[in-house]
């Protein structure tokens, strides 16, 4: 079961995403104009998103995949056109509604399945990788686990997921943060120390068939964010 503190804050993502942000957020994930600072993330997100497609088989034909916390549905298209059975989810239906009509291919060698929901599901199903492309950095390190345990008694092969790395930097910005009035800002990035979350993976009984296989950071502008696959020993 989600824990207190991850159900609270998927209940401000799905209201953050679904009303206060939806036009930005569309804007970033297009190729429409947007500010300097914007543009650095968007650079930051399509680095990430090819990396992670780097770290699964250029051939997805037969791999069911798992896109947890889809967005726009940009790593999902991408799946599918490598020939994957793709299973996107995400909390905010408007978000869904965005990546569905992105993804209206009727050529693609793969299936892609948009839905709204909470990406531990288990109805969900099985998966042969999971991938959770910048949808844990807003949850503390103990909420990351528990996640990725749940995830992992449904991933067969890797499972694939970023943080947001703990820098002075971005400390120093999560503290700021957290100056504006609750109405006035994002739900918080949660700065998490890499050493310290292997410790906790490595003491969490139900990822113990898993090992951290690899690990790379993105760093662009404004967004920075570290990588890690977790693969069945």
């Amino acid at each position: 079961m989600p824990s207190a503190t991850y159900a609270s804050r998927r209940s401000e993502l799905e209201t953050y995403f679904d009303r206060t942000a939806v036009e930005a957020w569309a804007r970033l994930t297009s190729d429409a104009p947007v500010s300097r600072i914007r543009a650095t993330v968007r650079a930051g997100r399509e680095a990430m998103r090819a990396e992670l497609l780097s770290w699964l088989p250029q051939d997805l034909s037969g791999r069911r995949i798992l896109d947890a916390g889809c967005g726009t549905g940009a790593f999902s298209l991408e799946a599918a056109r490598r020939g994957a059975e793709v299973v996107a989810v995400d909390v905010s239906p408007t978000l869904i509604g965005l990546a569905r009509a992105r993804a209206a291919d009727p050529g693609l060698p793969g299936r892609l399945d948009f839905r709204v929901g909470d990406m531990l599901d288990a109805a969900l199903g099985r998966f042969d990788h999971v991938v959770a492309m910048d949808s844990l950095i807003h949850y503390r390190s103990g909420d990351i686990v528990r996640a990725l345990a749940q995830l992992a008694a449904r991933t067969d092969r890797s499972l694939l997921f970023t943080v947001a790395p703990r820098t002075p930097l971005l400390t120093l910005m999560h503290a700021v943060g957290r100056l504006f009035p609750r109405g006035d800002r994002a739900p918080a990035i949660e700065p998490v120390a890499e050493g310290s979350l292997r410790r906790r993976i490595a003491r969490e009984a139900a990822l113990a068939p898993l090992a951290v296989a690899r690990s790379r950071r993105i760093a662009r502008g404004f967004y920075l964010s570290q990588a890690l696959e977790l693969a069945r020993r």
